[in-house]
């Protein structure tokens, strides 16, 4: 059975995202590959705003492709409203379900290194890491000062923010910011 059929007993025919059009392109969710189950039939007003930084409007229609049941559907539309992110209605829909986190690694996918931890220099830092502070640091909540070139020994990685890092300073573990911090 071809796509085209497959997708008119999945979805009806409309485009998987906006639900607005008729789909007629095919579009494969990287890196996955050109199967039915890793592909979403968008329209082609879909296809044109997905380069468009601009069409913050268009997206809104994602508050609904979002709960499809389709992975692909769903993975894809993650990336959109990710990249929009600092935009407080795409951060609402984001926050509106709960995905697997297999789908949301997928459609986070391209955003990979903007989702790891990094020091200054674009260094990936990970769990255990020894780092370098860049800069002296006025420790918040005690009365000393990090000098720059201080070694933070076997940090952790603070997980739901790709700023932050702790590690132990003066025998008090304290949050750091990744941009102040050289990977060693």
């Amino acid at each position: 059975m071809t796509f085209f059929k497959k997708y008119v007993s999945r979805s009806g025919g409309v485009c998987e995202l906006c639900a607005l059009e008729s789909a007629t392109i095919e579009f494969t969710v990287s890196p996955k590959e050109d199967q039915i189950e890793n592909q979403v039939a968008i329209c082609s007003t879909c296809e044109l705003n997905l380069s468009n930084k601009e069409a913050r409007d268009h997206w809104q229609c994602l508050s609904g492709s979002i709960w499809s049941q389709e992975p692909a559907v769903q993975a894809l539309s993650y990336r959109i409203l990710y990249g929009m992110k600092n935009q407080s209605w795409a951060n609402d829909i984001m926050e509106s379900i709960d995905m697997d986190e297999e789908i949301v690694q997928w459609g986070a996918h391209i955003y990979e290194i903007t989702l790891a931890h990094q020091d200054a220099f674009g260094n990936v830092l990970e769990n255990g890491d020894n780092v370098v502070l860049i800069q002296a640091l006025k420790v918040r909540g005690t009365n000393f000062t990090a000098s720059k070139g201080a070694v933070v020994k076997k940090i952790r990685l603070v997980s739901d923010n790709t700023s932050q890092i702790e590690g132990k300073i003066n025998d008090q573990v304290i949050v750091i910011l990744t941009q102040f911090v050289k990977k060693n």
